[in-house]
């Protein structure tokens, strides 16, 4: 095949889009308008580069994301497979080293036969074949097009960064290393913890109560609302002043090795890069201004000379409203030959993203080529998902992770959890796998980077 499509958006879901679309032998044109034009939240002009988080969540095979990866593992991801290249101690967890994982996908982009990559701000949706995977930080001009088209009012939440630390600056006499109830390396856990007890905790959070949040921008101040998935902390605590002890700073599974005890809180820390010099602080996104953010976060036990190599901020994401505009198949409802894909349709977490890019650019490639399109069953992890942001309630649509919650009940109930979600995966796991027998799309091939 020689025929153009285009996809716009150099993230997860334009990214994998694109490798789908040309490994079906597509000419594919990669629009991304970094740097020519940032988004106040990108740091580099790399493809795949992670803003928030550098986990991809858990790769347990029980646990809803550890489904999900199963599901793309089959379907032949390129960016599951680089995040497993990339990726760095976390216990049950997949995280990665942000610039090698973001490295690796712009070289695989920029080293395919079939992909180029055009470093240009679009500025109207493509009367070409699309997938459009612009993100929750779609720039002024592409929002005014889809709304536009779509005859939609967008939708947005706000979203939020966590801080990063130098590895050299957190007070190993204080905290320490371990992973939850031991997994991983029992002998020394992946996350760097830092244990708080009840006085420690309640001063922490009234600092945090009383702490000043950066204003936010013009754009972003009209009927501001937040995704319950990455709440800042001071907007959590606000809800209660236990609630962080029951959040990201839930001690459980955890001892602090010079009491021999559970502490009240603990704010756990992950690698955020290859070499194990920065730690990010898990859960921790917050949008207090940068100066008293510093002198906040160094009342936390072990982090009271931290060097912040990068401080938490706050940007708005955008999304549409995908229940009135898009298929199943990721296609829109009024146009056949466009197809949108990742945050912006209203999925949350990066496998999520990944995973309606990879569906997206799929689909695109099996309607050009006169062949049926594949829809995922309901009872797999990502046929829930993209059933879930299609079907939901349009009045009230709010971004949906993965999580086994959306998934059908199982035929037969099973009290205990554990095995209620193993069974949960098996199942999904057999229905993939009969589906795509049944379909068009041939053997899939495992994603290589070239």
């Amino acid at each position: 095949m020689t025929q153009e499509v285009i996809v716009v958006g150099g993230g997860l879901a334009g990214t994998e889009a694109a490798w789908q679309l040309a490994e079906r032998g597509f000419q594919v044109r990669l629009y991304e308008m970094r740097p020519r034009r940032t988004t106040g939240a990108h740091v580099s002009d790399r493809l795949g580069e992670l803003v928030c988080s550098n986990s991809f969540g858990s790769k347990l095979p029980d646990r809803a994301s550890g489904v999900l990866k199963n599901e793309l593992d089959t379907l032949g991801s390129l960016l599951l497979r680089v995040a497993e290249e990339s990726a760095l101690p976390a216990g049950g967890a997949l995280a990665v080293d942000r610039e090698a994982f973001a490295a690796h996908v712009t070289r695989a982009m920029d080293e395919h036969p079939n992909i180029t990559v055009v470093r240009e701000e679009l500025t109207k949706i493509p009367d070409a074949p699309c997938v459009i995977a612009t993100g929750p930080l779609t720039s002024e001009a592409m929002a005014g097009e889809i709304a536009a088209l779509s005859g939609e009012q967008y939708l947005y939440f706000y979203d939020a960064i966590a801080p990063i630390v130098t590895s050299e600056s957190i007070n190993m006499d204080i905290a320490f290393r371990a992973s939850r109830y031991e997994r991983g390396d029992e002998a020394e856990g992946d996350y760097i913890n830092c244990p708080m007890n009840r006085e420690e905790y309640e001063a922490f959070v009234d600092a945090l109560l009383s702490a000043e949040t950066a204003e936010l921008r013009d754009f972003e101040k009209e009927d501001k609302q937040f995704f319950e998935g990455c709440l800042p902390v001071e907007q959590i605590a606000r809800r209660g002043r236990e609630s962080l002890a029951f959040g990201p700073m839930r001690p459980v599974g955890l001892r602090d090795p010079r009491t021999g005890k559970r502490p009240h809180a603990v704010v756990q820390l992950r690698q955020d890069n290859l070499i194990g010099t920065l730690y990010n602080l898990v859960g921790f996104q917050t949008n207090l201004k940068w100066g008293v953010q510093e002198t906040v976060l160094r009342m936390i036990p072990g982090l009271e000379n931290a060097e912040f190599i990068r401080m938490g901020q706050m940007h708005r994401n955008t999304f549409i409203n995908s229940p009135a505009l898009l298929h199943p198949t990721m296609q829109f409802r009024t146009r056949e030959t466009l197809y949108f894909g990742g945050q912006i349709t209203g999925v949350e977490g990066y496998m999520g993203n990944v995973a309606t890019g990879l569906l997206a650019g799929i689909n695109l490639a099996q309607m050009l080529a006169g062949k049926p399109q594949f829809t995922p069953p309901i009872d797999t992890m990502l046929g829930s998902m993209v059933h879930y942001v299609t079907h939901a309630d349009s009045k009230d649509f709010q971004p949906m992770k993965a999580n086994f919650g959306i998934m059908p009940e199982l035929a037969t109930p099973i009290k205990d959890k554990r095995l209620r979600y193993a069974e949960y995966a098996r199942r999904a796991n057999d229905s993939l796998h009969a589906a795509l027998a049944a379909s068009t799309l041939g053997e899939i091939r495992l994603a290589s980077t070239r």
